[in-house]
């Protein structure tokens, strides 16, 4: 790594604070992912936290107390998002300029959000009528974004990309038949890389280019309970706790001249940290004939805890990002055709917890509304294949965050961002769940 002296020391964490850390999701609030299983797919996550099975493991620890049998299964949807985010007048003052000059580039950035398949699986083995221990492996916090290299947004956002991988073992108690106990540790993986052009001080010079990437291992927990009062109703709640990551990696500047004082490559360890939101969550799922039961769910997100991106040495910075909590509220029903053939479905709405004047091109957020259709075959007493789809439609939404490159020094370059994002997303989920 290069040794820098205090000068560039200095516009480097200047620079770097114009780096954020924020992603952008199809299909949920933030940048949370909610397809870790098809069932709650093709019932647009209503009533997870409630309902049995090592399926349901991520929602509420929980589930599987007190289960039948023991239970595993495999998931896999495929995200597929549209999306638009076009500049309306973004500006950017040069320290040559005296006032701010429209900024240059292609004005309207095609489908950014990219698609993907998130995969997730579980195993709930049941040790008696009592406990059960159990293990989830999901994905809840992984997207990818990528911006053409002459994009309005570029100084803000180019190529981003966070993978997670949560670890969830589990460990639950029926201590009656109508009341299950769950803990579980959640051990998370992330690995980050996220890079945004840098201006030089002409608009007749290239731009620059700056990376950062990370990766750790962090930990949380998740807790839950529920209940079973009668034959027909199923209660849940659960918890799960924010966890604060640590990404330890590098930051790597290229491509900026004079008078900036980092005309030569600089690449210097860095450690980034940041919280995910945690997670409350109550359900229910209510029989009301024999072959049909009705399913909500209220969930509170505690996005504050993504207040903002802490920058260790040598940039010594945190990156605001002022999100707020959210609500989320769902609706859906489960149809016993036949004692083969099931049918689902549910509405969802979704809020986001990115805010009016904080909101930038990273993080093309907005409220959103899910509509979900599943069903499932049971192909033996043991084996059912689930399928699942959703429709996802966003809310228009404006990129209004002011940002600046060097801020702070005699260089500092404002961006003065004004565009729209709009779009939607078509989610398809496939599964299979085993007893034995």
């Amino acid at each position: 790594m290069k040794t820098i002296t205090f000068r560039r020391a200095a516009l480097l964490t200047a620079t770097a604070s114009a780096t954020l850390l924020g992603a952008a999701s199809a299909n949920a609030a933030g940048f949370y992912l909610q397809e870790q299983s098809t069932k709650a797919v093709g019932r647009a996550f209503s009533g997870e936290a409630a309902d049995q099975g090592a399926e349901s493991l991520w929602w509420n620890p929980a589930a599987i107390a007190g289960n039948a049998t023991s239970s595993a299964y495999v998931s896999a949807a495929a995200i597929l998002p549209s999306s638009k985010v076009r500049n309306v007048n973004t500006l950017i003052r040069r320290p040559t300029n005296a006032t701010p000059v429209p900024i240059t580039g292609n004005q309207v950035s095609e489908d950014p959000i990219k698609k993907g398949v998130l995969p997730s699986g579980g195993v709930a083995y049941k040790l008696n009528d009592q406990w059960a221990v159990g293990l989830a492996i999901t994905s809840p916090f992984s997207f990818a974004t990528n911006y053409e290299a002459n994009s309005w947004a570029r100084y803000t956002a180019d190529k981003t990309k966070l993978t997670t991988i949560d670890i969830q073992p589990t460990i639950a108690f029926a201590p009656s038949p109508m009341i299950g106990l769950g803990f579980g540790i959640n051990i998370e993986h992330s690995d980050a890389t996220l890079s945004n052009a840098l201006p030089n001080v002409s608009a007749t010079l290239p731009d620059g280019q700056q990376t950062l990437k990370g990766k750790g291992w962090d930990f949380g927990w998740s807790a839950g309970v529920q209940l079973h009062p009668t034959d027909t109703i199923d209660l849940g709640l659960s918890y799960k706790s924010s966890i604060k990551h640590k990404l330890k990696g590098s930051v790597v500047i290229t491509g900026l001249v004079a008078p900036i004082p980092t005309a030569n490559n600089i690449n210097v360890n860095a450690v980034a940290r940041f919280r995910t939101p945690w997670q409350l969550t109550g359900a229910a799922r209510v029989k009301v004939m024999d072959a049909l039961t009705l399913n909500g769910s209220v969930s509170r997100v505690g996005w504050k805890k993504f207040d903002a991106i802490r920058l260790g040495a040598p940039l010594n910075t945190a990156i605001p990002e002022n999100y707020r909590n959210t609500w989320s509220v769902a609706g859906g029903w489960d149809y016993d055709v036949s004692p083969q053939l099931a049918l689902r479905g549910g509405i969802q709405w979704d809020q986001t917890p990115t805010q009016d004047g904080n909101r930038d091109a990273r993080v093309p957020d907005g409220n959103r509304w899910n509509f979900a259709l599943g069903t499932s075959y049971k192909v033996s007493d043991a084996f059912t294949l689930d399928g699942g789809a959703m429709y996802t439609r966003f809310a228009k939404e404006s990129i209004d965050r002011v940002t600046a490159a060097y801020a702070g020094t005699p260089l500092q370059t404002p961006i003065l961002t004004n565009g729209r994002v709009t779009g939607h997303a078509l989610i398809f989920s496939l599964g299979a769940r085993a007893a034995f």
